[in-house]
């Protein structure tokens, strides 16, 4: 019998063995009339007037072998089309299996109107911005173009930020745990002012291992987050199997901007900006939403996080006994 040869990039790099396969970088800037324009570049290999599948693509390339998905992300941004700067964040990194049978993960970045472009590698001829009805009949096949700009033309161009949380928000988290959306899966844990002083003053203060940081869009508060490592909870360790993690919950307060898709980044950005830097030991980060929870579960899915063990999490206070899935990140896959 003989060996398959590993498969290789058009210019003979070996491609990594493990899913994914390889990453897109959806790149996307305001265009003149409000809304947006998305990067597109001509592959050169069938020459410089063909026009069939493959012809047009958001920037995009296989992983190399051994190398973490994200690094892989912003090195085929940077060979491509010379950005190093912006920093993407994930759109779909549940490794969707292509016909081809490759499997690619979606990453978006924003970038200013006028943006340098600069094709890098000869692999490209010529790039051009369009909207997202002219880049969708562009690109071939169609399921590229579904991939590649349905779901980013929906998420609306943002800017998110982590600040740590100050007792000046209590009220606002009050607020934010009684809103139907939340309540039924935080069951109104701090109905009072005072109740939330009690649970996060300690933090707040520095007097207590977990951290929270508020959400900040485009300047304003619209949800929290905490983290801790899981051992400092024995037996929530116990429960997960997972004492060497560092777990984290979240929650977006504010109605208005539920369903936007802002989920999946925040949690993406959080990981990157907040926990990578605040634990560089940690090789697995945690979360472990109700199962239930639907549109949490997505998120994390999107995010990367496998969906492993479920927990049977007993009642405590008004929180009523639940089951929840314990989602976990090989930190070292996807970020080296």
């Amino acid at each position: 019998m003989i060996a398959q040869e590993p498969p290789r990039t058009w210019d003979g790099l070996h491609v990594a063995p493990d899913q994914p396969t390889g990453a897109t970088v959806v790149v996307r800037r305001p265009g003149a009339d409000e809304q947006p324009e998305f990067l597109l570049l001509h592959r050169n290999a069938k020459g410089p007037q063909f026009e069939g599948d493959w012809a047009w693509t958001a920037p995009a390339g296989c992983r190399q072998p051994g190398e973490a998905v994200y690094p892989g992300a912003l090195r085929e941004l940077a060979e491509e089309v010379g950005l190093s700067g912006p920093r993407p964040w994930a759109v779909d990194l549940s490794a969707q299996r292509r016909p081809t049978g490759s499997t690619w993960v979606v990453f978006a970045v924003d970038v200013p109107a006028d943006p340098q472009v600069e094709l890098v590698d000869p692999e490209h001829d010529r790039f051009e911005w369009l909207s997202v009805a002219a880049a969708r009949r562009r690109v071939l096949p169609e399921f590229v173009a579904t991939s590649q700009f349905g779901k980013v033309h929906d998420i609306p161009p943002v800017s998110l930020a982590f600040r740590p949380m100050e007792h000046d928000d209590l009220p606002r988290v009050v607020q934010w745990q009684a809103e139907p959306h939340v309540a039924r899966w935080w069951h109104g844990e701090c109905a009072t002012l005072a109740e939330a002083v009690h649970k996060y003053g300690a933090s707040i203060a520095g007097d207590d291992p977990t951290r929270i940081w508020m959400v900040i869009l485009d300047g304003r508060a619209v949800g929290y987050l905490q983290d801790y490592r899981v051992s400092d909870d024995s037996d929530y360790a116990a429960l997960t199997g997972q004492p060497e993690a560092v777990g984290f919950d979240y929650l977006i307060g504010d109605a208005a901007v539920i369903g936007q898709g802002l989920g999946t980044r925040m949690i993406w950005e959080f990981v990157r900006d907040v926990l990578i830097p605040g634990y560089p030991d940690a090789r697995t980060f945690l979360a472990s939403p109700a199962e239930g929870n639907v549109a949490s579960l997505r998120a994390l899915g999107k995010c990367g996080f496998a969906a492993g063990r479920r927990i049977d999490v007993p009642a405590d206070g008004r929180q009523p006994a639940t089951t929840e899935v314990v989602c976990t990140l090989d930190v070292s896959h996807w970020f080296g």
